[in-house]
């Protein structure tokens, strides 16, 4: 039984998605260094939240709350609008790319691999404080890699 049944992990700062691997001339690629630098970040957070716990067995449920801060050139109405959950982030970074790079950052130390998880809950607000709030919670069933039957 792993002995962090949920971790938890709060990324302070502007959430980054993960951006599109480039080329270069000679058909080398690689990760855009604000994606490395926030993946990095990521990785020492979760370094942190599980000590000297390994890695999450089997499947996991990942919530991630992404909080993006209101654009200083709003309206104090509308920045008040969107403090308040009545405006909604539809902009950039895209849920589904902050997402991946908080996955991949998490890989070998919150699970073995980001395959393990198997529930994905995303959420887009805006607030003063902006955030990645992660939890994952590993889930009370067998993974499909497994070779006995339980008894």
């Amino acid at each position: 039984m792993n002995p962090h049944p949920v971790t938890r992990i709060t990324i302070f700062g502007v959430p980054v998605g993960k951006g599109r691997a480039r080329s270069t001339r000679d058909g080398r690629h690689y990760t855009p260094a604000k994606t490395r630098a926030y993946e990095d970040q990521v990785r020492m957070l979760a370094k942190l939240a599980m000590g000297r716990a390994p890695p999450h067995e089997g499947p996991v449920a990942l919530t991630l709350g992404i909080f993006l801060p209101v654009p200083q050139s709003w309206a104090q109405w509308k920045r008040d609008a969107a403090l308040s959950g009545a405006v909604l982030p539809t902009g950039k970074p895209d849920a589904d790319n902050c997402a991946k790079a908080i996955m991949d950052g998490c890989n070998g130390l919150v699970w073995s691999d980001d395959a393990q998880v198997v529930s994905l809950t995303v959420t887009k607000a805006y607030a003063t404080d902006p955030r990645v709030e992660v939890t994952a919670e590993p889930l009370p069933c067998l993974s499909a890699n497994v070779t006995r039957r339980a008894a």
